[in-house]
């Protein structure tokens, strides 16, 4: 129904306005009178089987409820007069029963009338025909003999049925013919052959109809054809079998679907292709079939209008032809009439607007009768396909028809106008809840009706107005939209539907939820066979909302059994190969759903290679070809090959060599003497397959050998003898039965001939009764039944070494300093070595030093090859040493040389053994320390340096004091009272000073300061003080005991009563009295308050403390004697800090213990 209505002055504006809006269609409430709406039709053109009723639909609403009413082919159809005609009860729709009767009866064109108080409405003209499928004419078809290589056509002809036939060609057997490039059944039917072979002679060509509605087929008589080669047909140009001639002309109409076909022949069978002069074939509707004969474009415009050029093309030629295609276009609907509501004297507009080719004439109906014979209304003006109705009234609702037709349809509609006043009322249900995914478009509805038509207003949480403009769009259904909606704009919604007549609003709600997204998507696996695969699909979705996962599987259901859905992963166990393929999961909730996939891909080991098979055997070499077993998934990266040896090592299989994983075929080189059996392993990613079955067994003729033995060595083991050794031929290398080696030896350079032997199953021969280490040239062969095998190579080798015979001559010593020496000596005559030369080895040990007698360990530098000098590191100073030397071979060491004896010079001490200061004074400090461990000569004495290191670490002028060497104690005097100083001592020898010891320590704080205290716990005055003031306390508390007991005022009671802290009050100094006292400052120290007998005074607890001058308080000193302060002199102490202790006996404490 339209919306858009006026109040305009004058036909021209009225036409002006009403075309410058877009219309929307209104429903009126079923509770409204209004004109008949058809709701439901049969089409145009039915078709029935005649074994069937005949079912003309025709359904209507309105208020009140139409009544209906036929007319058949053009006239009144009386339905009560015809007892084979039913009308369903409220509908027109009829039910013919045609069972008995002749249903050529009750074909025509019939068209349905709905009718009420308001108008009327009708329905299209509906023809009715019967289907048929006609019996084939009796025909007697002759037989056909061709020339092979000429053209055919064998017509079907089928009998025109309604609708028309399925066409097909058979045998008797009810097998298809087989259709290809040469053999082609056109769009009528007939089968066309390019060029008959002879094998297309045959007796049954049989052309097949069949009818669609009926499901019969009928059958044409066979066509007998006979292809002979007596003449036969040379090869041809290709020429047009259908269509003929150069051109020829189609007509499709709009909508429809373009079948253009070229059938050529020609010799050889020539190819179709397609083209479109002066344009390009639209290949979104466009297909090919039967061969490229047949070019279809689906959905015709008029843009495929144009000439279509076939070609034709075989080596011969080439041939064209044009088919020139006209669209043609039956009334099709550009604005159909749509109904209209109408309040009184409002102006409302129908337009009827339709495109066709040739162009549509258009008529228009009032209550089915033609305008010119409709009774005058002065407010109606009609203008070719627009109607306009001005300042209608009440009573004047109507229904309009506009029929649209030219040569190939028509086009009917129905509009009514009804004139209604009516106040709004909102059709959409009230508090609907619409829930909408953030970012996505929401739409709240308010469906409206009134007359005249409502305005629509908005207003979010009842009042913020809404307003057209982003995010919101109104339109003009009244519907509220939010392009891109968010959680901000949750909340509740009202519109507003308002008229002339009144006023009405309604309320929904906007839930705008957080979208549903795969967070971890399923990852692509490859899974060995018979493991596990995991697909993870991890979620997030609005907590509001109920989600469901599904997983498919190649967009199907999961198998069952070893499938595990968990709730963010999917288990495959054991898997198979027939698990492979696409998994996807899909979470789903009801406003929206994400998925991902990904490929399972199950890989194994491949399989076994077959057919293995030799060829192009030689002796030496044979080709090895086999056939690959599946690679399940997972590329064979290559083929290893095995053999057996037979002959010399059966059921042992010996790799032999590897090709790529694309081969099927090895050469392989053999050795003579083997019975050879092989086998192929094939490798890919996940292994080994298991080995093919043997190949057949190939055995090589003996020969000489082809190598000899290697790792040839040739070593003296003891005096006199020669060992050759070497590694044994295998069984495989021999080559031939009777294996031996020929072993030969002699003397280097010294002309003689080679001594030789043979032997055989060993692998080493002794020469004995050599000459002590001399060199021997030695050579090992093969040989076996069949030869020798080649020239071996010489290999030089020793016979056996002995000890040597004599020691180094002319030993001699020279001290470098106190730690090192070098000795030289006279090299042995190398025949003496009787061996190979490793050497010289020197002995020493360190018989005694200056100031003691203790010896020490033998010790033992070797020095390699043939040297004559060498270095004695690490001596000790002023020592004495006795040195031998000896050679040294192979077999052990010779005699030693005669023992020298050489001493080292002195060299500076060692470090003081310990540095300790004890005894520290206000001026003075005593240390102690011990000698060297290691003098290293004669002690001259020792140095002492000092200097003072002030409170921030900087340290002072250096003083030194020499000492005596049997000096292990000294006073340093004239020192500074409460100082940190840092003293050096080093012990000394004629060769300097050693390494110095360091110590540190603090000299004692002054006392005649005034600002200082001694130690007052030993002065009388103070312990006569102490006593007096504990005498006191006692007195003191005696009386408040005795007050307390009494119920008594004191000052203690006072002070309590206006002090409810008494930790708050301190004990006074000014004026000698105490403050209050409580439990909580039993373990408070007083000021002044001495410290237990051992003499510690706690640094928190005083100014003064003699800690701070390292005396008493035997915990101030790290384990090393040094004092904790050092470098940072005494501390400033805050006179409050003594609160914090509590382990000092005080005085209040004493006196506590008496009460």
């Amino acid at each position: 129904m339209d919306r858009n209505r006026k109040w305009v002055p004058s036909f021209g504006a009225v036409l002006l306005i009403l075309l410058s809006h877009m219309t929307s269609a209104l429903e009126v409430p079923l509770d409204l009178p209004q004109p008949p709406t058809i709701t439901l039709q049969s089409p145009k053109d039915y078709i029935f089987d005649p074994r069937e009723n005949i079912v003309i639909h025709c359904e209507a609403k309105g208020k009140p409820h139409p009544s209906f009413s036929w007319t058949r082919n053009g006239t009144h159809f009386d339905v009560e007069k015809d007892s084979k005609v039913l009308m369903k009860p409220g509908s027109g729709t009829l039910v013919i029963d045609i069972s008995g009767e002749k249903a050529e009866a009750y074909e025509g064109t019939y068209q349905c009338t709905a009718h009420n108080e308001h108008g009327t409405a009708v329905s299209n003209s509906i023809v009715i025909r019967q289907s048929r499928s006609p019996l084939w004419s009796k025909e007697r078809n002759e037989a056909i003999v061709v020339q092979m290589g000429v053209s055919l056509v064998l017509q079907c002809r089928p009998p025109a049925g309604l609708p028309p036939p399925v066409i097909f060609w058979m045998d008797n057997n009810f097998q298809r013919l087989l259709l290809d490039k040469r053999v082609a059944q056109a769009l009528n039917g007939d089968l066309y052959f390019s060029n008959v072979l002879r094998e297309d002679t045959r007796s049954d060509y049989i052309c097949y109809a069949r009818f669609p509605h009926t499901q019969t087929i009928q059958q044409k008589q066979p066509i007998s054809v006979t292809v002979v080669d007596n003449s036969p047909e040379g090869e041809r140009r290709p020429g047009f079998m259908m269509p003929l001639g150069p051109t020829s002309t189609k007509m499709v109409l709009r909508g429809e679907t373009l079948e253009l076909e070229c059938i050529a022949d020609g010799l050889p069978t020539p190819e179709i292709s397609w083209q479109k002069d002066g344009g390009e074939l639209p290949s979104s509707r466009m297909s090919f079939s039967n061969f490229k004969k047949t070019l279809k474009v689906s959905d015709v415009n008029e843009a495929d209008g144009g000439n279509y050029r076939c070609t034709a093309t075989n080596n011969l030629g080439t041939v064209h032809h044009i088919i020139k295609v006209t669209v043609k276009a039956a009334p099709f609907w550009v604005s159909a009439p749509r109904n209209l509501i109408l309040a009184p004297n409002e102006t409302g507009i129908l337009t009827c607007r339709v495109h066709g080719e040739p162009k549509p004439k258009i008529t228009w109906f009032v209550n089915g009768v033609s305008l010119e014979n409709a009774p005058e209304d002065h407010s109606r003006k009609v203008d070719d396909d627009t109607v306009i109705l001005s300042s209608v009234q009440s009573g004047s609702s109507a229904v309009y028809q506009c029929n649209a037709s030219n040569e190939f349809g028509y086009l009917m509609a129905n509009a009514f106008v009804n004139v209604l006043a009516e106040p709004p009322r909102v059709l959409t249900p009230p508090n609907r809840v619409y829930q909408v995914i953030a970012n996505n478009p929401a739409l709240l509805h308010c469906a409206s009706f009134g007359s005249p038509i409502p305005t629509i207003t908005w207003f979010k949480d009842v009042q913020t107005s809404v307003k057209n403009g982003d995010p919101y769009v109104i339109h003009e259904n009244g519907t509220l939209e939010i392009h891109v909606a968010q959680p901000l704009n949750s909340g509740k919604y009202t519109c507003i539907a308002t008229n002339n007549l009144g006023i009405k609003e309604n309320h929904v709600y906007l839930e705008v939820k957080e979208p549903t997204r795969i967070l971890k998507q399923p990852e692509y696996k490859v899974v060995q066979k018979g493991m596990s695969a995991v697909f993870e699909c991890k979620v997030k979705h609005d907590p509001s909302l109920i989600p469901t996962m599904t997983w498919l599987k190649d967009n199907g259901e999961l198998p069952g059994g070893r499938f595990e859905v968990n709730v963010d992963s999917l288990t495959i166990t054991d898997v198979t190969d027939g698990d492979e393929g696409t998994y996807t999961c899909i979470m789903n909730t009801t406003l929206d759903q994400d998925s991902a996939s990904a490929m399972l891909t199950v890989v194994e080991k491949p399989d076994s290679p077959t057919d293995l098979e030799l060829t192009d055997q030689t002796e030496r070499s044979v080709q090895l070809t086999w056939i690959p077993g599946d690679e399940h998934n997972s590329a064979t990266q290559k083929f290893l090959i095995q053999y057996e040896d037979l002959l010399h090592q059966p059921g042992v299989w010996i790799n032999l060599t590897d090709v790529a994983g694309t081969s099927t075929t090895a050469q392989l080189n053999l050795s003579p003497y083997v019975y050879y059996s092989f086998r192929v392993l094939a490798v890919n990613h996940v292994g080994y397959s298991q080995p093919s079955q043997p190949s057949s067994q190939y055995r090589t003729n003996p020969a000489a050998p082809d190598e000899n033995p290697s790792n040839i060595q040739c070593v003296g083991t003891k005096p006199g003898d020669l060992v050759i050794s070497w590694t044994s031929l295998t069984g495989f290398q021999a080559n031939g039965p009777g294996l031996e080696y020929k072993v030969q030896w002699r003397q280097k350079d010294v002309d003689e001939d080679w001594s030789s032997k043979n032997v055989a199953n060993v692998s080493q021969f002794v020469v004995s009764g050599t000459t002590i280490y001399v060199p021997y040239e030695v050579k090992v062969q093969a040989l076996n039944d069949y030869g020798s095998g080649p020239e071996p190579e010489v290999v030089i080798g020793h016979s056996g070494e002995d000890l040597p015979l004599s020691a180094p001559d002319s030993v001699q010593i020279m001290v470098t300093n106190s730690t090192l020496a070098e000795v030289h000596w006279e090299p042995v005559a190398l025949p003496s070595v009787r061996g190979k030369l490793q050497g010289y080895k020197v002995y020493y040990r360190r018989e005694r030093g200056s100031h003691d007698t203790e010896e020490d360990t033998e010790q033992v530098l070797t020095f390699g090859g043939n040297r004559s000098e060498g270095r004695l590191p690490g001596l000790q100073p002023y020592s004495r040493y006795n040195l031998t030397i000896t050679v040294l071979n192979n077999k052990g060491e010779g005699p030693p040389s005669p023992s020298k004896t050489f001493e080292t010079p002195e060299g500076v001490p060692g470090p003081p053994s310990f540095l300790n200061a004890v005894n520290p004074g206000l001026d003075s400090l005593t240390l102690e320390w011990g000698p060297p461990t290691n003098n290293n000569g004669r002690l001259a004495g020792y140095t002492l340096k000092y200097q003072p290191v002030n409170s921030t670490n900087e340290l002072g002028p250096v003083k030194i004091m020499a000492l005596l060497a049997n000096e292990t104690t000294v006073t340093v005097g004239n020192l500074n009272s409460s100082m940190l100083y840092k003293f050096y001592l080093s012990a000394k020898t004629i060769k300097g000073s050693g390494p110095i010891i360091t110590e540190e320590a603090f000299t004692v704080m002054d006392t005649t300061v005034p600002s200082r205290q001694v130690d007052i716990a030993t002065q009388g005055w103070f312990i006569g003080l102490m006593c007096a003031i504990a005498l006191l306390i006692l007195v003191l508390l005696i009386v408040c005991f005795i007050k307390r007991n009494k119920g008594g005022k004191y000052p203690v009671k006072e002070k309590e009563d206006a002090h409810q802290d008494p930790e708050i009050q301190p004990m006074k100094e000014d004026d000698g009295t105490f403050g209050e006292y409580s439990d909580t400052e039993d373990h408070k120290p007083l000021k002044g308050s001495r410290t237990p007998s051992n003499g510690t005074v706690r640094r928190d607890e005083s100014d003064d403390s003699l800690v701070d001058y390292g005396e008493g308080g035997d915990g101030q000193f790290n384990e090393d004697g040094s004092f904790i302060g050092q470098y940072s002199g005494k501390k400033e102490k805050d006179t409050h800090e003594g609160n914090e202790s509590s382990e000092a006996p005080s005085p209040v404490n004493a006196m506590n213990s008496f009460v």
